[in-house]
């Protein structure tokens, strides 16, 4: 995103809101990827309070919790839910819309931000109609593979050759065989050039930033804007050609973690404010309820945001925090503002060490790993990550869930023994195939 220093101007639109809004600079997903992320977006806990670390979490989201849309409901609120229907984290919305987020049409390319527009815009001035404040929540989907923006917005970031035959950068992408069926469906034939597919990437995101202004001059346009609370934010960020995790979002390396989150609510928060303090997902609910001023006696893990923005009480630090994922890989760590530490909990099919130590200052692009040239510091960050496990295990009264979700791959077997075995059986295939995954 440009508003967030991205040397291509990606999101001129999203840019403005947060010119005219608040932008936090250091927001963190620690529990990637969607099931998790989302769940502590729509409750205010972190991965111990909503017990969920998996994409393909088994069964729903616990009813030790309550999420936004069910605390909004209470206070009569109308929610509609936009292209998330049958995750357990979106439980709680009053009415559930779908849109096509992954199959190309004749063309090969899919304007996802489009078709949801098609269903959005109506629903949005449906929901203004009704007598009652609303809830609307849309899940953008062109930044996730398959990147497939329709044109010009393929080549807005590109004027090479993509297929030319002396580049031999996608070789990697093709021959990384529990993935590479699923490239070789959306990426065009005869591709050569991983330039190309990152540019697609970004193309989508400029499409989809073209596209959600629709939204922001269908709220001017019905006379809502000066009551409206916009935010945008995300449930994970994405890996392109780095740490040979491509084209997806696994690997616990801050590409994936680093997220946005900026806010506009016109006379309650202070126009283009920008906060470097660190903050979480699960600060999202708490702060979205105070600032609409709805009151709940919900013991929240994460810490509304909104006194801070308003320049009242300071932000509680965040100085380190738990990380995890469980996608295609079973692994947690411990993030502080200098180190980061991945400690694989079974092998992965990237055939990765099982401990990682960077050195985020001196490495922020987390490629330099120090794990054997600096055993002291692993011991350390494991003693502390050790200590808020015990810790969280105790204030819950449950087992931490990476521990548990031991058929997170969905091959209904227990954890697998070797990065080979891994390789081997983590087959994720069609466009088909990958939807079904995000959907259970």
């Amino acid at each position: 995103m440009s508003s967030y220093g991205y040397h291509r101007l990606t999101t001129p639109h999203m840019d403005k809101i947060a010119s005219e809004g608040v932008l936090f600079e250091n927001h963190f997903s620690p529990s990637i990827p969607t099931t998790p992320a989302y769940a502590s977006m729509l409750t205010g806990m972190d991965c111990f309070g909503t017990d969920v670390v998996a994409l393909r979490h088994q069964g729903g989201l616990g009813n030790h919790v309550k999420t936004l849309p069910e605390i909004l409901a209470q206070h009569d609120y109308n929610t509609t839910c936009i292209g998330f229907t049958n995750n357990p984290s979106s439980r709680g919305f009053q009415k559930y819309l779908e849109y096509e987020a992954w199959q190309p049409d004749e063309t090969g390319r899919c304007p996802k931000a489009e078709n949801l527009n098609e269903v959005a815009i109506p629903e949005l001035k449906r929901l203004n109609k009704e007598d009652k404040p609303f809830f609307l929540f849309l899940r953008h989907m062109d930044p996730h593979s398959p990147y497939l923006p329709p044109r010009p917005f393929e080549r807005i970031f590109y004027d090479g050759d993509e297929k030319d035959p002396t580049n031999q950068s996608m070789e990697p992408v093709y021959n990384f065989k529990p993935h590479a069926d699923f490239f070789k469906s959306w990426i065009p034939q005869g591709v050569t050039d991983q330039r190309y597919v990152c540019a697609q990437y970004e193309g989508a995101i400029a499409y989809m930033d073209a596209c959600i202004q629709h939204i922001f001059t269908t709220v001017e346009e019905l006379g809502i804007e000066e009551e409206t609370l916009i935010v945008l934010t995300s449930d994970h960020g994405e890996t392109l050609y780095e740490h040979e995790c491509f084209f997806d979002h696994h690997g616990m390396y801050d590409n994936c973690l680093i997220v946005p989150l900026i806010l506009k609510f016109p006379g309650q928060l202070t126009e283009g404010k920008r906060i470097t303090d660190t903050t979480v997902i699960q600060d999202i609910t708490p702060t979205i309820l105070e600032l609409l001023g709805i009151e709940t006696d919900i013991a929240f893990n994460g810490q509304s945001l909104a006194r801070a923005i308003k320049g009242g009480e300071e932000l509680a630090p965040i100085a380190e925090f738990y990380i995890t994922e469980c996608t295609w890989m079973r692994k947690h760590g411990w993030r502080t503002p200098e180190w980061k530490l991945i400690q694989a909990l079974e092998p992965d099919f990237h055939f990765k060490p099982e401990i990682e130590l960077y050195h985020l200052v001196k490495d922020p692009e987390e490629i330099h790993n120090l794990a054997s040239e600096e055993p002291e510091m692993v011991n350390v960050l494991q003693q502390r990550m050790k200590n808020y496990i015990a810790e969280r295990e105790a204030e819950t009264g449950r087992v931490n869930p990476i521990y548990t979700n031991i058929h997170y791959h969905g091959l209904e077997e227990g954890p697998l023994k070797s990065s080979q075995e891994a390789y081997d059986k983590l087959y994720l295939g069609s466009i088909s195939n990958a939807r079904k995954i995000q959907a259970k």
